[in-house]
């Protein structure tokens, strides 16, 4: 008997129990479908992180106060580190003959603030900045301008606005360039709506109000001081011109402030120099595991379906015992009532998974779509994952019943009532 035959014997034989078919068949229906609509969603969380950190600068660097082993969460006035970034020391990084390759250093200055317009009253986060800060973050103005190098020197009140702050405070009818509003009651002159960027599970820019970092540690935030008395900055980012002087940039830049804080052993450092590649591989990493963990829970049932295509190839050896003793009689071989049954339970996995597969495409979309800048990747690897394993479930679970089909004697099979 040859495998077509094998093949057609075996839909043949399904056919004539369509339910018991389709029952037996769920289990890996909801196996398949669980792994790839899982795999795919966790695929599609690593790229949205990746394209959302991505999209706030490439070859970025993050310089922060206090050690990262001793952060802790809260508002900045409670976490002020006993040696903060000052302004000097964004002063000494961005001097091309200390650091070299950087093409833009960024000071910010952040805090949380009230913005008033009328009778409208919005608690927001407000960057203090410099002219570098958009090109920094590829982060660029829709109307009007960003602040300016003047606007830094001059301590100007002047303020850009995320477009949802904008939208918030202003009526539609009215064109915001040029407004007066008000920032902890400090009245400032509106010169810029940034272009929308979109939120994120770390903050959304269209949310955020930004001035001249001058201005926030003056006027807005008089709490940035140092011990010295000296005003403090929140953070730094530096642009790197490629990535491969990302490395010598970032020893540079704890080189340089190793020796303006007195720093003499590595252990000690009071700063940190993050790594935007480094945190993509960290959440990379965080989310594979993730993708993995939850496709390996869902590869559960197909454990639980191959039980099952087990159990239903038994009862059917048993209901077809005169059958196997007649084809035995007329000349089938062991190897033939072997293949035979092998071919019934890969056909049942196989069924199943192709129709697990399906609902997993769909089960996927329709879980991206819960949240609007998700978008699930179906990737060949889950696919073949899912339908290999599933094939090789049928099998390893057909392996006992066909065994057992064709180890049947011919004599005691034809007399089985």
């Amino acid at each position: 008997m040859n495998l077509i035959e094998s093949f057609r014997i075996a839909l043949r034989a399904l056919a004539a129990n369509k339910m018991r078919s389709i029952l037996t068949m769920l289990g890996i229906i909801i196996g398949v479908a669980a792994v790839i609509a899982l795999m795919s969603v966790g695929q599609g969380v690593q790229v949205m992180i990746t394209e959302q950190l991505q999209s706030a600068g490439s070859n970025l660097l993050i310089i922060m106060p206090g050690s990262l082993k001793d952060a802790q969460p809260g508002d900045p006035r409670t976490r002020r580190p006993s040696n903060p970034l000052t302004n000097g020391d964004w002063m000494a990084i961005r001097d091309p003959l200390q650091v070299q390759h950087l093409i833009a250093v960024a000071p910010e200055a952040d805090g949380r603030a009230t913005v008033t317009y009328g009778k409208t009253n919005l608690g927001v986060s407000v960057t203090g900045t410099n002219e570098e800060y958009a090109f920094v973050r590829n982060f660029f103005t829709e109307d009007g301008r960003f602040i300016s190098e003047e606007d830094v020197l001059s301590e100007a009140r002047v303020a850009v606005l995320g477009s949802n702050v904008a939208n918030k405070l202003f009526p539609s009818d009215m064109y915001p360039i040029g407004q007066s509003i008000r920032v902890n009651n400090v009245p400032f002159r509106v010169v810029g709506v940034m272009a929308q960027k979109g939120g994120s599970s770390f903050g959304s820019f269209d949310d955020m109000v930004f001035v001249p970092f001058t201005t926030a540690q003056q006027r807005l935030f008089p709490y940035l001081r140092s011990p010295r008395g000296e005003p403090t900055l929140t953070l730094i980012l530096a642009k790197v011109d490629s990535e491969e002087h990302i490395d010598q940039a970032v020893s540079a830049i704890e080189d340089l402030l190793r020796a303006r804080h007195n720093i003499t052993y590595l252990d000690d450092d009071d700063f940190s120099v993050i790594n935007q590649a480094d945190i993509l591989d960290i959440f990379g990493s965080i989310t594979n595991v993730l993708t993995t963990f939850l496709g390996g829970i869902a590869a559960i049932s197909l454990l639980v379906g191959g039980i099952g295509i087990m159990n239903i190839m038994l009862v059917s050896v048993t209901e077809r015992t005169r059958e196997i003793g007649l084809r035995k009689a007329v000349g089938a071989k062991r190897r033939d009532i072997l293949l035979q049954f092998l071919v019934e339970a890969m056909v049942l996995s196989l069924i199943g998974g192709i129709i697990g597969m399906l609902l997993g495409f769909a089960g996927a979309q329709a879980l991206a779509s819960l949240s609007k800048d998700l978008h699930a990747v179906i990737s060949w690897d889950s696919i073949l994952l899912a339908t290999g394993f599933s094939a090789l479930v049928g099998l390893f679970f057909g392996i006992y019943p066909a065994l057992r089909a064709a180890q049947l004697h011919p004599i005691d099979a034809l007399r089985y009532e």
